[in-house]
């Protein structure tokens, strides 16, 4: 039986804020309590950091309050109740595509991301042989030597962005692991990255800006961007569908070959096209920043750092992690606690937007059919009645025999449920690899009287450069000068 493609969403913003305030009218319960009024500040407050508006919201109202964002009133569920409720329990009363997610639609298409359903469960089931273990170990040569070329020319007392030596890493990384594309390759996957760049950038600029339609504004060039990259990728998938080569271990090449376990059916080439933007989508930015969150941390809490150079010291020495040694937590656990406690802190994927597909009660609500409903992990990851100091960065906290104590829903930094992140053991792969590298050459210095603001478009990120000085290891820093 064939699974029925999802309907095309409208791109008209302004379409859509109609929809929202006649849902909102028409409800068929009261939302939660929580502000709702039309407030400017709030709204801009809320964009530029959220946190300070959702833990004492919190605080008043408990794991469930509503608040006017923009033009409409959205539902927030926090804490691990909330998120097990939404990830895994109940995750049926849930849409991705008819929430937020869908804004993705324009540069994604139809991936993981954006679907639901039957088409999502069917996408999900071809794509997960590409995931498997010995898959992911099938990208670390390319990942290990990415890394060496681009640690290569650090220079001592250099200052360099880490978050833009990061960035430029992990999307090389991923033209290769994901594309199969040479990222030196000018007329394809150098071309690719550009463009991917320019599409995504679209993402990051301000709401009332991302509303904009007509010529030259970023929703066009965002448009041109995105079909440069599909006259790129289509071109490549016709030619690997004339001239398969069963050698090939990238995740592009192993979804054209992919079948449905249950009735043999293949992804088409838009479906092919739309899945590899979408993981290209969620693993770049996603990598990128808990790269550099992690080094940032580890900058400035010199005990921890300690710990995990010890720990390389005694299992690596001077060798190259094997594959197995870095996506088993086993053989280097203070790594896997750091990467814990960092995706604690700044869980990339920051928000899960929600729409409710029917009516619904929780924590002694109820949630209108068609209300937006959203769990953040950001905020439930700083909740005080669940982590003791949750502003500090304690590695020790994922120690295993805590980490099981744990409360279902209360740390879910790649999701839950049948929805959790298709490619957490790529990204952690990727990440583990590329700071044990740099950890055995270097260490980073922050820049004196520097500090770090965190944006959120389209994912945790920091807002300025992420200025740091290298150093070389076993020199003192007083020596180095």
């Amino acid at each position: 039986m064939s699974v029925v493609a999802p309907e095309p969403l409208s791109s008209s913003a302004f379409r859509r804020i109609f929809v929202d305030l006649a849902n909102e009218r028409s409800a068929p319960v009261p939302y939660p309590p929580g502000p709702n009024d039309f407030n400017v500040e709030r709204t801009f407050r809320f964009v530029r950091d959220p946190l300070p508006i959702l833990l004492p919201l919190y605080r008043e109202h408990g794991s469930i309050f509503s608040m006017r964002v923009f033009h409409g009133r959205v539902v927030f569920m926090l804490g691990p109740e909330a998120n097990h409720f939404m990830t895994v329990s109940n995750a049926d009363k849930f849409h991705w595509r008819t929430g937020s997610m869908g804004d993705l639609v324009p540069l994604l298409g139809d991936g993981l991301l954006t679907v639901d359903g039957a088409y999502h469960r069917r996408a999900r089931r071809i794509m997960l042989p590409a995931f498997h273990r010995e898959k992911i170990a099938a990208s670390y040569a390319t990942m290990v030597e990415e890394t060496e070329q681009a640690l290569a020319s650090w220079r001592e007392r250099e200052t360099l962005d880490v978050y833009h030596w990061a960035r430029r890493l992990t999307l090389r990384v991923a033209m290769r692991a994901l594309f199969g594309l040479d990222p030196d390759e000018r007329g394809k996957g150098a071309q690719a990255a550009i463009e991917f760049e320019r599409a995504l950038s679209f993402y990051g600029t301000d709401f009332a800006v991302r509303i904009m339609r007509g010529p030259r504004t970023p929703w066009s060039r965002m448009l041109a961007a995105r079909k440069a990259l599909d006259r790129i990728v289509f071109a490549e998938i016709e030619r690997r569908r004339r001239q398969p080569d069963p050698e090939r271990t990238d995740v592009l090449s192993m979804l054209i070959e992919a079948t449905d376990a249950e009735d043999g059916s293949r992804l088409s080439d838009r479906e092919v096209r739309d899945q590899v933007m979408t993981l290209l989508f969620a693993g770049h930015d996603t990598s990128t920043s808990t790269i550099s969150f992690m080094l940032y941390e580890l900058a400035r809490h010199p005990a921890v750092l300690a710990k995990l150079v010890d720990e390389q010291d005694r299992v690596l020495g001077d060798r190259t992690p094997t594959a197995a040694e870095l996506m088993g937590g086993e053989a280097l656990p203070e790594l896997e606690m750091v990467l814990d406690e960092t995706l604690r802190l700044y869980p990339a994927a920051w928000i899960g937007p929600r729409r409710a597909v029917e009516t619904f009660e929780f924590g002694g609500h109820q949630v209108p059919a068609n209300a937006y409903v959203y769990y953040s992990s950001w905020a439930s990851h700083r909740l005080p009645d669940v982590w003791s100091e949750p502003e500090a960065f304690v590695p020790e906290r994922f120690a295993p025999e805590a980490k099981a104590k744990l409360p279902k829903g209360a740390y879910i930094p790649f999701g839950g449920g049948s929805r959790t992140c298709i490619g957490m053991r790529f990204g952690q792969l990727e990440i583990k690899t590329i700071v044990t590298l740099l950890v055995q050459r270097y260490r980073l210095e922050l820049v004196p009287g520097r500090t770090m603001t965190v944006r959120q478009m389209p994912t945790l990120s920091p807002r300025e450069p992420l200025e740091m000085t290298v150093r070389e290891r076993g020199v003192p820093a007083g020596l180095a000068a």
